[in-house]
C-alpha cells in the first residue's frame, strides 16, 4: 500500500514516510519489548539487532510508539533514550492509545497497540517476539492481542505465543477467531523460548514466496484479520522445554504470592524466568527477535508493490 500522506494524528520519521509513499517494504516493530519487556542494556541491544536485521533484509524498520502524545511510525532519535531508560513510559495496548494521545504521553506499544497503528497506516508486515494469549490458570484473562489479531489485517511474524501462557488454549482461541497460523519450516507451534511444544499446526510454508502467496489470497478473500507466521527460535539459543516449564511454574507461583495483576503480569513473569534460567531466556529472546525481524523483512520485500512492479 502506498500512502501519499499519513492519516490524521499519525507521524512517521522521514525514512518511514518516504518508504510508505514510494511503496518500499516496511516492517513494523513494537516498542513495549524495549520499554517494559527487556531491561537495560538488553533493550538497546534488541532495538539495534531488530533494526539492523530489517535493514539488512532490504526493508525499512518502523518502531511503533506514542511519542509525546503523537502516534508514531519510527521513534525520533531524540526520544529514543526515554524509551530505553527503563521507566516513565506507558505500556500501550490498543485501548490505551487514545488516552496517551490526550495526555501528550510517551507510550510503548504492545502487539495489540502496534497492530492498531499498522492498521491505520496500512503497514502489512509486523515482527515481534511472541504474541500474548490465554493466561494459565485464568482462562478469563486473555490478552488483547488476540482480538486485535482477529480484526487487523497484518502479517505477524513471531515465535508463537509467550511460553508463560496456556499455549493449547491460545492456539484454540486463534482458531476460533479465524486467525490463520502458518509454521515457517516447522510443523508445530514454537514455544517462544523453545522450538517444540507438541502442538501441531494446520499449515506450513517452506519459503517466503509461499508466505506471500498465502497472504495475498488471505486479503483477496476479504479476511478481516491477521495471519500469524511462526518460526522457532534459533536452535543454538533455544531452551529445553522442561527448563522453561519449571521456571515458568516457579514464576507463576511467585507472581501469585506477590499479587501481580493486569499489565504487570507478563513483564514480571518474564523477569522471573530470566532470573531462574540465569539469563539464558534473555539470550534466546534477543536472538528470536532478530530472526523474526529478518524473516519479516524478507516477507515485506516479497509483498512490496515496488518490488512486484519492478
Amino acid at each position: 500500500m502506498r500512502l501519499t500522506e499519513l492519516p490524521a494524528l499519525l507521524e512517521a520519521t522521514p525514512e518511514v514516510a518516504a518508504a510508505l509513499a514510494g511503496g518500499a517494504p516496511v516492517v513494523a516493530l513494537e516498542s513495549s519489548v524495549l520499554a517494559q519487556g527487556l531491561r537495560p542494556p538488553h533493550n538497546a541491544e534488541a532495538a539495534r539487532r531488530m533494526v539492523d536485521a530489517v535493514q539488512a533484509g532490504g526493508a525499512v524498520p518502523a518502531i511503533t510508539a506514542v511519542v509525546a502524545g503523537v502516534p508514531s511510525l519510527g521513534i525520533p532519535e531524540e526520544a529514543v533514550p526515554r524509551f530505553l531508560a527503563g521507566g516513565g513510559v506507558r505500556k500501550c495496548s490498543a485501548r490505551d492509545l487514545p488516552m496517551a494521545v490526550a495526555d501528550s504521553a510517551d507510550g510503548a506499544t504492545t502487539v495489540a497497540g502496534a497492530l492498531a497503528l499498522c492498521g491505520v497506516a496500512g503497514i502489512p508486515v509486523f515482527a515481534t517476539g511472541g504474541i500474548g494469549g490465554v493466561h494459565r490458570d485464568a482462562p478469563f484473562d486473555e490478552s488483547a492481542d488476540l482480538l486485535e489479531l482477529a480484526r487487523t489485517p497484518v502479517l505477524v511474524v513471531c515465535a508463537g505465543a509467550k511460553s508463560i501462557l496456556d499455549l493449547p488454549a491460545t492456539l484454540e482461541r486463534l482458531e476460533t477467531l479465524g486467525v490463520p497460523v502458518v509454521g515457517y519450516r516447522t510443523a508445530e507451534l514454537p514455544g517462544f523460548f523453545t522450538t517444540s511444544t507438541g502442538l501441531p499446526l494446520p499449515a506450513i510454508a517452506h519459503d517466503v514466496a509461499t508466505v506471500a502467496a498465502a497472504w495475498r489470497a488471505h486479503r483477496a478473500l476479504g479476511r478481516p484479520g491477521a495471519m500469524l507466521l511462526v518460526q522457532p527460535p534459533p536452535s543454538h539459543v533455544a531452551l529445553p522445554p522442561a527448563v522453561v516449564e519449571a521456571a515458568t511454574r516457579e514464576a507463576l507461583a511467585r507472581g501469585a504470592e506477590a499479587g501481580v495483576r493486569g499489565g504487570e503480569v507478563t513483564p514480571f513473569l518474564l523477569a522471573e524466568v530470566e532470573r531462574r534460567t540465569e539469563g539464558l531466556s534473555v539470550r534466546a529472546n534477543l536472538a528470536l527477535l532478530e530472526a523474526n525481524a529478518a524473516l519479516a523483512a524478507a516477507v515485506a520485500v516479497a509483498l512490496a508493490p515496488k518490488v512486484a512492479a519492478g
